[in-house]
């Protein structure tokens, strides 16, 4: 596995890595929000309004560990789905960054899938605090998906 950072006037992160499962079995895991507590860091997740997987759906995830004594609860929209292969989210609500924008990719390889998981947002004072976090927090949770879809 291997991932970067790049400052410019976005933050990123980006981290990548390869699984033996076939791309519809992380497929499963990343375009079904109720199954996230399957393989990341969160304790619960769920649908606002309609459960239907298109553009314009709202989800949320509730972090499983306090931060700052609390729980954190990320509300998320997606933007735009290649069904089977990408996905494009933004964050509404409970992070403290202005302008987040996700993208997940899977590519078909002989050892399995590739996994490319991208995100960005605006350069304030709150991202960078949530930059220094994410450059470890990226790269250990797409472990975790790559895992459990193996």
């Amino acid at each position: 596995m291997n991932h970067s950072v790049q400052e410019s006037d976005r933050l990123s992160v980006a981290a990548e890595t390869i699984t033996s499962a076939e791309p519809q079995a992380v497929w499963a895991l990343i375009s079904d929000a109720t199954r996230y507590p399957q393989w990341g860091p969160w304790s619960a997740s769920g649908y606002r309004g309609t459960a239907e997987h298109a553009p314009g759906t709202v989800y949320w995830l509730r972090s499983a560990s306090r931060a700052y004594g609390r729980y954190i609860t990320s509300v998320e929209r997606i933007e735009e789905i290649d069904q089977g292969s990408r996905i494009a989210y933004t964050v509404t609500g409970g992070m403290p960054v202005r302008g987040y924008r996700g993208e997940v990719t899977l590519t078909a390889v002989p050892e399995g899938t590739r996994i490319r998981w991208t995100a960005s947002w605006d350069k304030t004072l709150r991202g960078r605090l949530v930059w220094r976090g994410m450059r470890d927090f990226l790269p250990a949770m797409l472990a975790s998906l790559a895992a459990a879809a193996s």
